[in-house]
This record gives C-alpha cells, structure tokens and sequence, in this order.
C-alpha cells in the first residue's frame, strides 16, 4: 500500500509540474505573438519530451541530489513514508500555484518538502549540502539570467541596427496587412489600430516585424526560426533538469528503476501540461512584461544555456526562476515590465518553501498514521 501511495504522489508531482512549467520554455513565442497557443504547447511538449528522455544519460547526479540522501539522514531518505510525504508536499503546493496562475519552481517545492518531511521525521539537516547543492543555485541563477540578459539584448539590438535590419510595427487584420509603422512611432501605431478596427468593425492587431537581409537571407523568417529554436531549447533543458528530480521518488517502489521511472515522469509531465497548462500561460507570456520577437529569442537563449549549462554539473536550478529572471531582464531594458506581476511572482517564490514543508509535513504524518 505505501508503495502505492509513493507512485501516486510522484505522478501528482509529475502532472503538476507539466502543468505549471511545460509553457515556460515557449512563453516568449506566444507573448510576442510569433505563434499561437496550440503550437506553442505542441512545441514545448515535444521538446520537454525529448529533454525527459535524454536525462537518463546525462542528468543521473540530480536524481541522486533529489533522492533525499545527503541532505538529511540516509535511513530517513530511504524510507517509503518519507518518499510520498515529499511528493504530497511539492505536488499539491504546485497545484495551489498552477491554479492561481503563478509560475513558481518545482524543484522549490520539493527542496521545501525535503526539509519539512525531513525535519518532521526526526532527521537532521545537512546545512552545508543544502547551503551548497540547493539554495545557492537556487537564489544566482535568476540574478545570473537577469544580469546577463540586460548586458546581452542591447548588444544583439545594436548589431541587429549594424547590419540594417530595421524593427517596424505591422497593423494586422488577420493575415492581412493594412499598414506598416516604424517601430520607433508605437503611440501612433497602437491610436490607428484603434482607429481601424472602429473603421473596418474588425479587430486590428499590432505585430512586430524585422524588415531587411543579412547575407541574403530574410531577418523577420531567420529569427522566427532561430526563435522556435531557442524555445525548443528551453524545454530540451526543463524536461533534462525537471523529470530525474521527480523520478528520485519513484526509485523507493520495487516496480520501478531509473529507466522506468523517467519513463513514466516523462509522459504524465506531458500531459499535465497539455491538460492545464493555460493560466500559467497567460501569466508567462504577457503578464510579465511586453516583448517583441527578438527580446523574446534573447531570454530563451539565456535560459537555455544557463540550465542546461545547470543540469550537466548536477546542479538543481529552476527553469522557472531562469526563465522568469530573463523576462525580468528584458522588461528592465525595454522598459515593458509589470512591476504588479513581478511582485506577485517573487512573493509567490517566497512563499513556496515554507507551504511545501508545511504540507510534506503534514503528509508524513498522516501517511505514518496509516502504517501501511
């Protein structure tokens, strides 16, 4: 029976973290209008998959890390009770947040389980382990991806303008283009798309496009593509990041070994975010700030690269707070930021660890009391 509730509690872990996380990688797409929802999530729950499926060779250090050895008592760790408590605890905080539409971290929610489940056990904590392989990369890598997107989008902006290609703002009706504005006028941009949509009855949207050719080759098409790319690429490195940490807990079922277990992590992650991905979407993609194509290629570039970078070392960063921390960035260079949602979200942040423990807590008790 315990092993029972071990594999329900992961797969509850799983289908919350597709839900709350799935959409991240591809958020810029749909934020900046390059695609739409559907394909969005199409892309981004072909890519996590492919990232789920690469972790069994090359993230094998996370799925010991999230074991629970080492950070408190290895008798504790290895205890089936311990396993589903910490799973309770971090699905159903994510589940709270997937519903309110907050992208908080996974990996958060299960470092809050850990320490509440642990502690509640009778374990002693490991502070320098978590010091070290939990919090510090926690708290520097979104201040790393902020940084590094301030000094990176000016720079890719500046040769963008080097090689001639200009940034304009079409007034859409569909497919159709009406007019094309330079993006430098977006006040008369944004009062004509009013004015047409009161003229023509129909809805008029404003779109951002690259006009120009580097080396013969169309801007607006090359970085549409490089921005799928880079999306793709983001959910390639939360799906390598994401799925061993999950399957950590599968591993204490008799039924399941590594292979298995990432298996099965894999393809509820997919569809807990076919599922329920939507709210978080929305948030993502136009809550934070306002973005054009290119910003969005830049912070998926940096996201990728810091958590893939991340995953290689073994180290237990959040793609949300990566991801959210490029946005941040972004919104602080153009200026689009939503300083509400920020403070939102970074409350939301704060608060995950201390609701995760409290409920791992409250799991350990409760699954104890059934001594099953």
């Amino acid at each position: 029976m315990i092993f029972v509730i071990v594999v329900v509690a992961a797969i509850c872990v799983a289908y919350a973290n597709g839900a709350n996380d799935n959409f991240k990688g591809v958020a810029t797409l749909f934020g900046s209008g390059t695609t739409n929802y559907r394909r969005a999530l199409a892309w981004a729950t072909g890519t996590t998959a492919l990232g789920s499926a690469t972790a069994l060779l090359l993230a094998g250090n996370l799925i010991k890390s999230f074991g629970g050895k080492g950070l408190i008592d290895d008798a504790v760790a290895s205890q089936p009770a311990f396993a589903a408590a910490v799973a309770l605890g971090a699905g159903l905080t994510v589940l709270i947040a997937t519903r309110i539409g907050m992208p908080i971290s996974t990996t958060h929610g299960l470092i809050g389980a850990l320490i509440g489940t642990g502690l509640t056990a009778g374990s002693a904590l490991n502070l320098g382990n978590l010091g070290t392989k939990f919090v510090i990369p926690l708290l520097l890598s979104p201040i790393l991806a902020v940084v590094i997107t301030v000094v990176v989008y000016p720079v890719l902006r500046y040769g963008r303008k080097r090689l001639g290609v200009t940034r304009d703002i079409c007034l859409c009706a569909g497919k159709e283009t009406l007019e094309v504005v330079s993006a430098d006028c977006q006040a008369v941009a944004l009062q004509r798309a009013e004015q047409l949509s009161t003229t023509m009855g129909t809805s008029v949207t404003c779109e951002s496009r690259y006009q120009g050719k580097v080396l013969g080759i169309s801007a607006g098409e090359s970085l549409d593509k490089a921005h799928f790319l880079s999306s793709g690429v983001v959910s390639f490195a939360r799906g390598l990041n994401d799925t061993p940490k999950i399957a950590a807990l599968l591993l204490l079922a008799p039924a399941f070994g590594v292979a298995s277990s990432l298996f099965l992590v894999g393809v509820v992650i997919a569809f807990g975010g076919i599922l329920s991905a939507r709210r978080v979407a929305e948030t993502m993609s136009k809550e934070i700030t306002t973005m054009n194509h290119g910003q969005g290629f830049t912070a998926n570039v940096v996201t990728g690269l810091i958590v893939i970078g991340a995953s290689r070392f073994g180290l237990p960063v959040s793609t949300t707070h990566v991801s959210c921390g490029s946005l941040f960035g972004i919104g602080a260079v153009s200026g689009g930021a939503k300083p509400k949602t920020i403070a939102t979200i970074l409350f939301a942040w704060v608060t995950t660890l201390p609701l995760a423990a409290a409920i791992g807590a409250i799991s350990y008790l409760a699954v104890s009391a059934l001594n099953v």
